[in-house]
């Protein structure tokens, strides 16, 4: 099958989606945009191949009166089963990449009691992870450095402590291990892990294995790849394979509605407001360019300054009765002025919610300056999924431009990314 990949590099995540040569969307894949950007783009590609692959799996299965009704379950069941193979293989590159990193004068005549610490802390984890991947648990991350983490530290202290060893020897050895195998993405063998996956499954049997393994023999061929976002500069491309943020976000909410005529897009250092044709074609713009001031970023740091979670901050805000007049969505500023508020008594809900309203203010700014909002609206990139920014977008559209038709795609974080595998599709199929 020939795969048509767009893959948007991004400040905080990195996006990946692909499509068949009928502009279907096959997969999706998304990754945290680490220092290593190279290896951002490959593990986003790797995880919309491998969603692609379990799209077939789903076509072949749906056509078997057997499993009717249980395809969803048959899935999950062998998704599962493929995390946990995979997870085992960091696991196993995590510990020699730790072994190797044995070293140094600190480890003197310990080496050997190092060496067995480490082996019995992995053996605990690989045994243990079992339980991360059991049917129905909720993993709190999918990336492998949060679920080795916590795991790792539980079980490396208690090793060391029945060992008489201190545990800061092997946490430095891990410290400096796991950053190599993050920027390692995972072994490309996917048709491999999903046969042991197979092998694992708890859902199997002559039905399910043959449409399957029908499935898995369907080659993925990468046709043509196009790169875009904050960091497209650093993809392994050639310029020919590169399209700018504005035209790929465009384009991406064209194909998810195409009746839309303007686009806003608040990503983690960027706010952009673009002015789309009938066929996805840009005709105007504005974004901020000088600074990450109401964007992801400044969220990240109003959370930070909160001690609670960038998920939290939306839900919190949809609690407030009031609205605290914010003077500046400055990040730099915003740690000083969020303590003044504080110290004045005033609830950290109300807060939030004059924070969203100057977050939604700016952006406001930037579509008038685009143009203004035309029917149809389309409002993407990570922050769509605050819904008190999406409430403040709501009224404030409203009070300005009347009643407008407001798109907003559950899956709209990856609108970069699909506008770019819409261009790729382009670039090969007239």
């Amino acid at each position: 099958m020939r795969c048509f990949i767009g893959i948007d590099l991004g400040s905080t995540t990195t996006k990946a989606v692909v499509m068949d040569e009928n502009l279907q969307i096959m997969g999706r894949g998304i990754t945290n945009s680490r220092s290593n950007y190279d290896t951002a783009a490959a593990v986003s590609k790797q995880e919309a191949l491998i969603d692609t692959r379990l799209t077939l799996f789903r076509r072949a299965l749906g056509g078997v009166p057997e499993v009717a009704g249980k395809v969803d379950d048959i899935l999950a069941d062998l998704e599962r089963n493929f995390r946990h193979v995979q997870f085992l293989e960091q696991l196993d590159d995590l510990e020699r990449t730790c072994i190797t990193n044995i070293k140094g004068p600190r480890f003197a005549g310990r080496e050997r009691a190092v060496i067995e610490a480490l082996e019995g802390t992995f053996s605990r984890l690989r045994t243990s992870s079992a339980a991360q991947y059991a049917p129905g648990v909720k993993r709190k991350s999918d990336f492998f450095r949060d679920l080795a983490g916590a795991e790792f530290m539980s079980h490396g202290e208690a090793v060391c402590k029945e060992a008489g060893l201190g545990f800061d020897l092997i946490l430095n050895v891990y410290d400096k291990s796991i950053i190599e195998v993050e920027n390692r993405p995972p072994s490309g063998d996917m048709e491999g892990k999903f046969v042991r996956a197979l092998e694992k499954g708890t859902m199997t049997g002559s039905s399910i294995l043959a449409p399957v393994q029908s499935a898995l023999a369907i080659p993925l061929e990468e046709t043509y790849v196009v790169g875009t976002g904050y960091g497209r500069v650093r993809l392994p491309f050639p310029k020919e394979h590169i399209r700018s943020e504005i035209l790929c976000h465009g384009l991406g909410a064209h194909m998810m509605y195409p009746e839309t005529r303007t686009v806003l897009d608040i990503g983690g250092q960027d706010t952009k407001g673009i002015q789309v044709d009938p066929v996805g074609i840009v005709e105007n713009f504005q974004m901020n360019d000088r600074c990450a001031a109401g964007c992801g970023r400044y969220l990240g740091y109003i959370a930070d300054e909160m001690n609670m979670g960038l998920h939290e901050l939306g839900p919190l805000a949809m609690k407030s009765n009031k609205q605290v007049r914010i003077n500046s969505t400055c990040t730099v500023f915003a740690g000083a002025e969020l303590r003044d508020r504080l110290a004045l008594g005033e609830k950290r809900e109300d807060i939030l919610a004059g924070l969203h309203r100057a977050i939604i203010l700016r952006a406001m700014s930037i579509l008038s300056r685009a143009g203004g909002v035309k029917d149809q609206f389309t409002f993407t990139g990570g922050v769509a999924k605050n819904e008190a920014a999406v409430r403040e977008l709501r009224k404030l559209i409203k009070e300005n431009y009347g009643d407008v038709t407001i798109n907003i795609d559950p899956d709209s974080i990856y609108t970069g990314a699909l506008g770019g595998a819409t261009f790729a599709v382009r670039a090969v199929v007239n």
